[in-house]
């Protein structure tokens, strides 16, 4: 027994509230006068009086094993000691971006386990002054506080006090639900006795001070500590303590967030017990009334990471199960970027947008490992929750042409292979090009470059669509049909953005696939490792000298096909997308450092007013990297073979007029072409201004050529 506890003495019970004036006579159902007042037995409490009659007569084990058996069948069990801290916890999670710093949290906070021995004597105190200051005199169920209570409430006709010692608020807090029944109360009193059996009262107290509620998601008194006053339990002071010892009570009600004054109040109450007590003497007492506690300031809202940790919190639950205990999640998250990448999606579109016809967007940066650094799912997770990052499924239009190209050059074509661009007919659909021409005979990497629906369309028919669908699963799109019709080539079918910017990373790491992931690490406040992520070379899905040819057709495509808007002076590749209707418009592309997701539209599918993917996509995206390649070297991909002469860039004579798809004259098309290795006389002036969320323009694009869709039909309709 602790020594330092003083002899305690009876607390005298509030007197109760004034009767109510007595009503005039009159006749109910013939009887004369009012009713009296039935007096309301608390059913409860005597049920605790005889359970403890059976308790302290001696036997205890006999009776408890009468009252489990013949009353109270399915009694919760017991775990041992060293489980209790955790039993049946409500488990929160605390967010660590990549640097190990806190960003949020969330759920449930419960602190650091507290001990007696590291407490100022006058933190338990406070608690055993107002909620059991007969705690180190009685047994598990303090009989004459029972009889007492039950008399004091039954005189006032209502529930004025309650009976139940620490124990016994303990045991309902770690086992029981707050259904105020007789059941409940003699399971109460059961299980507080099998506790007592298990611990020493020093122990019952410090579990009870580590796991009853404070509220405001805070479980545990150093969590509140924290919660309240930004220090550890063990620096708290008296007023500070009392203050804390007045929640339990009715700790949604009284929070320090929600009622000051009212929780104020109580803690005076606390003091004046122990005053009492002998615990505190009167010039501590008026001290601590005159020194009102300050509280920490409010933590900072989600901000930038709302998306972020919605996705990481249902992963680190699917991991450790929903019964986990406090969760410290470690994520991928680079702090600088995310905040980049969210004011750039939500400047570029606040400014862009509404000419634009266009109100949402989103983006995912993953490093060259498959860790998500930035993750933007909308442009206000307050005004909507819903991740476009992962959980719209839209269609890539072509922005998932490379696929089905990357399943041609696994077939044995070549990029340097020409296709006639002109009228195609299969069944009953007939594919045409965005704005309707045609060029003739083109490469497979021109055709891919300029986006052109023909080529695609006969490519896919060529080599099989069920073989362009067996190497998008290979690549992580996991929602193609095995089977599917030839509109498949151009991008008809729905996919999420996260999956189709992985897609890209295996052309990225030379047909390596590696899954993307967002948490790194899970522990316990306790420091033990409850899951952390191997280092993955990833598994090779694709042949590399494939990979190769798909990197330098997709450079075309940024180098002076649709997505020349996208280009910033760095060795890039990439692709655009837009669907029917301009309902989406995508650009999905990569360096030898990052691969980076773009897509804007409308939460509702309504048309934009003529977005395609190398505009404002195309635009995102360029600032996107400007700012994540800030102070990185400039390096080609170091894992490719030099390319052959006249290979993937070769151009191709046309008998068509130039469009606006392609440089016009030969010094345009010089232009382009050493887009790659120039870095513009503004390029530092861009860097600064991505990196301050900025928006930086070079100059006006060809538009992507996607075909006009009919999405009014269904899917199997719409094409053979």
């Amino acid at each position: 027994m602790t020594d330092w506890t003083p002899q305690p003495v009876d607390d005298d019970p509030p007197p109760p509230g004034p009767r109510p004036a007595a009503p005039q006579p009159r006749s109910f159902g013939g009887r004369g006068g009012p009713p009296k007042p039935k007096r309301k037995i608390a059913w409860g409490l005597l049920g605790v009086v005889a359970v403890a009659v059976l308790l302290i007569l001696g036997a205890f084990a006999a009776a408890e094993t009468w009252v489990v058996r013949e009353l109270l069948p399915g009694i919760p069990e017991i775990p041992d000691r060293s489980a209790l801290m955790a039993v049946n916890q409500t488990p929160g999670m605390t967010f660590e971006d990549a640097n190990g710093a806190v960003i949020a949290r969330r759920g449930a906070r419960h602190g650091h386990a507290v001990t007696l021995a590291e407490l100022p004597p006058y933190v338990p105190r406070a608690f055993l002054a107002v909620e059991d200051k007969r705690f180190y005199s009685h047994g598990p169920v303090d009989l004459r506080g029972v009889i007492r209570a039950a008399w004091i409430n039954w005189r006032a006709h209502r529930t004025v006090q309650g009976g139940s010692t620490l124990t016994q608020q303990l045991a309902k807090t770690l086992f029981l639900t707050p259904d105020q029944t007789l059941k409940r109360k003699l399971q109460e009193a059961v299980i507080a006795n099998r506790l007592e059996q298990l611990m020493t009262k020093d122990q019952v107290l410090e579990l009870y001070l580590n796991r009853i509620f404070f509220g405001d998601n805070s479980y545990g008194l150093d969590a509140a500590a924290q919660t309240y006053f930004g220090k550890p339990a063990s620096a708290l002071s008296l007023q500070e303590a009392a203050l804390l010892a007045a929640l339990p009570k009715a700790p949604t009600r009284l929070a320090l967030t929600n009622d000051m004054p009212a929780a104020l109040a109580r803690s005076h109450i606390v003091l004046d017990h122990m005053r009492d007590e002998g615990w505190i003497t009167v010039a501590q007492e008026q001290v601590a009334l005159n020194r009102p506690p300050r509280l920490a300031p409010e933590q900072p809202g989600e901000g930038d990471y709302g998306y972020v940790l919605d996705m990481a919190a249902a992963q680190a639950v699917q991991i450790t199960g929903a019964q986990s205990p406090d969760l410290i999640v470690r994520l991928t998250i680079d702090p600088a970027l995310q905040g980049q990448a969210q004011a750039i999606v939500k400047k570029t579109l606040a400014e862009q947008g509404p000419h634009a016809g266009a109100s949402q967007g989103a983006l995912v940066l993953i490093g060259p490992d498959g860790a998500v650094r930035a993750l933007v799912g909308g442009t206000d997770h307050h005004a909507s929750a819903f991740n476009r990052v992962t959980q719209a499924q839209r269609q890539p239009g072509s922005s998932f042409k490379p696929f089905v190209y990357a399943t041609a050059l696994e077939q044995g074509l070549k990029p340097t292979d020409v296709r006639q661009d002109a009228p195609v007919r299969f069944g009953t659909w007939a594919p045409s090009n965005y704005e309707g021409g045609y060029r003739g005979p083109v490469t497979l990497a021109e055709a891919l470059a300029h986006s052109i629906n023909t080529v695609a369309a006969r490519v896919t028919s060529e080599i099989g669509a069920a073989k362009v669908a067996d190497l998008a699963h290979r690549f992580g799109l996991k929602d193609i049909p095995a089977d599917p019709n030839l509109s498949l080539a151009l991008g008809t079918y729905e996919v999420n953005l996260l999956e189709l910017t992985s897609g890209y990373q295996v052309f990225q790491q030379g047909g390596q696939r590696t899954e993307p992931f967002l948490v790194q690490q899970i522990s316990n406040t306790g420091g033990q490792v409850l899951y952390a992520r191997a280092p993955s070379a990833g598994l090779a899905v694709y042949d590399v000298a494939n990979a190769a040819g798909m990197v330098r057709m997709l450079e075309g495509v940024i180098d002076h096909g649709t997505g020349v808007r996208a280009g910033f002076g760095r060795p890039a590749a990439g692709k655009t997308g837009t669907t029917s209707d301009y309902r989406d418009a995508w650009f999905v592309g990569f360096t030898p450092d990052w691969v980076c997701g773009v897509w804007v539209g409308n939460d509702d599918n309504s048309p934009m007013n003529h977005v395609t993917g190398g505009q404002l996509p195309a635009d995102i995206w360029r600032q996107m990297m400007l700012a994540a390649h800030r102070d990185l070297p400039v390096r080609d991909f170091d894992w490719m073979p030099p390319p052959d002469a006249g290979e993937a860039g070769a151009q191709t004579v046309s008998d068509e007029p130039p469009s606006d798809a392609e440089p016009a004259d030969e010094a345009s098309r010089a232009e382009a072409g050493d887009q790659r290795k120039s870095f513009y006389g503004d390029l530092s002036n861009d860097f600064d201004q991505a990196a301050g969320g900025g928006e930086g323009r070079r100059r006006d694009a060809p538009q992507d050529q996607a075909p006009p869709l009919d999405r009014t039909a269904p899917r199997e309709e719409q094409h053979p």
